[in-house]
């Protein structure tokens, strides 16, 4: 079921095969950058033709009405609500200890110098909510947002097709206190989103987790005059389980079959230390898809999957490294002491009895997370990057005084004559005032 490759014989090729991810497309990103042209051309226009292509869903107004948002949290049942908020209270004790500190420092005698923390104005947030509702990912991003103090979050969510947001994505919206929300997504939705067209504002930065399109239009709009900021690269779901000869078999094929049914272009890979091992979770895979509701998509998801056999856990941490896993799963003996290997991973699952899916939902940290190899230079979504900073000098004549012979060499040094011929005069009226 799974294709399998030995480490420490593989060659370079082999290895980088292994691990490429199945979202690695040239075609999504002409794609979206079709989309992203046309929506930068056309505003409004391009948008409701895209809406109608893929969603059939484009109405007068893309915005949920407030009276729908409240409808569906009215409709939900009294354990569903609980469980919202429960996981929407973990979240918010986790994140309320991140964001950013404002300080100032004396750098010079008489100059001060201070950082000041603001939000964004406008946060965009990307729910998935095409064939499963992610309502997990709308705890994700709004809480961070609202902890940072952002004054307007406005979500975008892909509707059913021809019938409008998932009504649960909708009550979790009116749980968390967000009302701005709106009926489109795709690249057509980030694009709206990130140029402020078809009655949808304008993103400082848009944040979320979506397929290889979405991913590309995110991309894309980063590097675009005039579009919106992105969060991370974070494209289609992957989980990198390393387990030794002891661990469970049925527990790593959940964990492999939990991020398998996402997506069709899910990736799922195994560390492993024998074929015997292997092929005890191949048949636990082979019992949990039988009755899985979303068997089609997961065994889709595994043919692009592939198992590394290593020798030794420092071959699994290499393995690790080089893949740069989204989620990382670790059961091992010491679960612990093999994660301090690791430099590079979104977030880390130790031991039989945290699963990622727990990570996902109601654990605390966040769950939007860098993939394809992003993680070698990003983190997961956090207050912070709601936040930005703004620094403040401010210098006395005699702070002035102390820095002109610095500035004044450095200046010169760089032949840079305006810089210093400003700085000069500065120090040389208040030597004469003096």
């Amino acid at each position: 079921m799974l294709d399998r490759i030995v480490w420490n014989t593989a060659s370079e090729a082999e290895r980088a095969r292994a691990l490429s991810r199945p979202s690695e497309s040239a075609e999504a990103f002409e794609t979206a950058q079709t989309i992203v042209d046309e929506v930068r051309r056309d505003g409004e226009t391009a948008v409701r033709a895209w809406a109608e292509k893929l969603d059939r869903w484009a109405p007068a107004s893309f915005r949920v009405p407030a009276s729908e948002l409240e409808a569906a949290a009215q409709a939900l049942s009294e354990v569903d609500r609980e469980a919202i908020l429960a996981a929407a209270d973990a979240v918010r004790r986790f994140h309320a200890e991140q964001g950013y500190r404002a300080y100032e420092v004396e750098t010079w005698p008489g100059g001060r110098a201070q950082r000041r923390v603001t939000p964004i104005d406008v946060a965009g947030l990307y729910v998935p909510a095409g064939t499963a509702p992610l309502v997990s990912t709308l705890i994700m991003l709004a809480i961070p947002a609202q902890l940072a103090g952002v004054p307007r979050i406005a979500v975008i969510a892909p509707p059913r097709k021809g019938e409008g947001v998932e009504p649960t994505v909708l009550a979790a919206a009116a749980l968390l206190g967000v009302d701005e929300v709106y009926a489109i997504g795709g690249a057509h939705g980030v694009a709206a989103l990130g140029f402020g067209v078809a009655g949808l504002p304008k993103a400082d930065r848009i944040f979320g987790p979506g397929n290889a399109y979405v991913a590309a239009a995110k991309a894309i709009l980063a590097q675009t005059a005039g579009g919106a900021a992105a969060d991370l690269p974070a494209g289609p779901s992957e989980v990198l389980v390393i387990a030794d000869n002891n661990a469970d078999p049925d527990f790593v094929a959940s964990d492999l079959l939990s991020q398998a049914e996402h997506d069709v272009l899910a990736q799922v890979v195994l560390i492993a230390f024998s074929e015997a091992f292997v092929n005890r979770v191949e048949a636990a895979l082979d019992r949990q898809l039988a009755d899985l509701p979303r068997a089609g998509t997961a065994r889709a998801a595994l043919a692009n999957s592939r198992v590394l056999l290593v020798a030794d856990e420092q071959e699994a941490a290499d393995a690790a490294n080089a893949y740069a896993a989204e989620h990382l799963i670790i059961q091992t003996r010491d679960p612990r002491a093999l994660s301090e290997r690791v430099r590079h991973a979104g977030s880390v699952f130790l031991g039989p009895w945290t699963p990622e899916a727990a990570g996902d939902y109601a654990a605390g940290p966040n769950h939007a997370l860098p993939t394809a190899g992003a993680a070698r230079a990003y983190g997961g979504v956090t207050v912070e990057m709601f936040q930005k900073t703004t620094t403040v000098l401010e210098l006395s004549r005699e702070a002035a005084c102390s820095i002109a012979p610095v500035v004044e060499r450095l200046a010169g040094l760089e032949g840079l004559d305006a810089h210093r011929i400003a700085m000069k005069l500065r120090r040389e009226r208040a030597e004469a005032e003096q």
